[in-house]
């Protein structure tokens, strides 16, 4: 019997540009297999599996042990700078303080 591959790509975008590796993986490799076999983590040693860095398959967040089909796209997602939720709640905030005590119009 044959073993059969799957074709993946896996992607780790940064500020200025994306690094894309197309990789053959046997049957039943998971995304923790794609990404030591793509050879980002020697290359940018701040990826960490189990760390900061969450992975996902086509935009949908998956966990290192998932099982790989053909065509998938493993993506490397860095840490957020700033958790979105308190931007948002900042950015309101300023703008209930830039409300209050409006003056009049002045009608021309």
């Amino acid at each position: 019997m044959v073993a059969s591959n799957i074709e993946i790509e896996v992607v780790y975008a940064l500020p200025q540009r994306q690094e894309l590796v197309r990789l053959h993986l046997p049957d039943g490799a998971t995304v923790r297999d794609a990404v030591i076999a793509s050879g980002l983590l020697g290359k940018y040693p701040d990826i960490e599996i189990d760390g900061p860095n969450k992975l996902g398959i086509f935009a949908k967040l998956v966990k290192a042990d998932t099982v790989l089909r053909d065509r998938d796209r493993v993506e490397i997602y860095r840490p957020l700078i700033a958790d979105p939720k308190a931007v948002r709640k900042k950015r309101a905030d300023e703008g209930k303080v830039m409300k209050k005590g409006g003056g009049a119009i002045d009608a021309a």
